[in-house]
């Protein structure tokens, strides 16, 4: 069921989203060379117990995963494009990693994800980066009232291909607020002027995520990581967004991204 948020759930949303934004702000500053990816996982465990907030992957157990994730980030390096289960794995000069974080608060859900370089920077994955985060501000610019929910998949899809990507629609976006993932479904792709007719109130998390070579992929034999079926790199952004009256508010801005809206 889709639902459409008041004011003051709003409220509630919005919390979690700051929350959510300043947990990943923390751990993009503890991305590093020599950085275990458990210590990430225990960062993110450290945060959400010091807000009094509610993990939402621990105990997360969907009909593609094995088990329960049993972990609080997702953490998909190199060829890992999504769920990425955190391991016994230390980042090493030239990974590229993403965080994917969701979490509780207060009973309200916020879901976001970045994508980051570790150590010495690679052109390809400047351009897959910068690709995503393109799509993804192109799909949030499409996210306000009267517009239509293909208009949305479809800005992302157009800035993937015109990059020369191919898109995988089977995971995408998707409804946000009590629990981590609701209707309704965003692909990252789609046609303009189709679908859900958006309004004020709707709240969804927007999540771009491309393959450098291809579109196909395979679920690594923890479970859970699934990787391109190729071997090449991935990234993967994400930011809960809400259809305001006057246009998309975006709840999970990171601390420099909240900067940029004030100056």
């Amino acid at each position: 069921m889709i639902e459409l948020r008041t004011p003051a759930e709003l409220e509630g949303l919005r919390a979690a989203g700051r929350f959510v934004a300043d947990v990943l702000d923390e751990l993009l500053e503890t991305v590093d060379v020599g950085v275990n990816l458990l210590d990430l996982d225990r960062v993110a465990a450290r945060l959400i117990a010091d807000r009094g907030a509610v993990s939402c992957y621990v105990d997360y157990h969907p009909s593609f995963g094995n088990s329960p994730f049993g972990r609080n980030l997702c953490t998909s390096v190199n060829d890992a494009a999504l769920h990425g289960l955190p391991h016994d794995r230390v980042l090493v000069d030239g990974d590229l990693v993403s965080l994917d974080f969701a979490a509780s608060v207060d009973g309200w859900v916020a879901d976001s994800a970045v994508t980051v370089q570790v150590g010495t920077a690679r052109d390809e994955d400047q351009r897959l980066i910068g690709t995503v985060e393109r799509a993804l501000a192109a799909g949030i610019e499409q996210f306000r009232p009267g517009n239509k929910l293909g208009d949305v998949s479809y800005a992302i899809g157009r800035v993937a291909k015109d990059a020369g990507f191919a898109v995988n629609t089977q995971f995408g976006g998707h409804g946000v607020g009590r629990t981590m993932h609701g209707e309704p479904h965003v692909p990252n792709d789609g046609r303009p002027g189709r679908g859900l007719k958006l309004r004020p109130g709707l709240v969804v998390a927007i999540e771009p995520w491309l393959m450098q070579g291809t579109d196909e992929l395979v679920q690594d034999e923890d479970g859970w990581t699934l990787k391109s079926v190729d071997g090449s790199r991935a990234a993967h952004v994400e930011h809960t967004v809400a259809v305001t009256d006057t246009g998309p508010e975006v709840l999970t801005l990171r601390r420099a991204q909240r900067a940029d809206t004030t100056d």
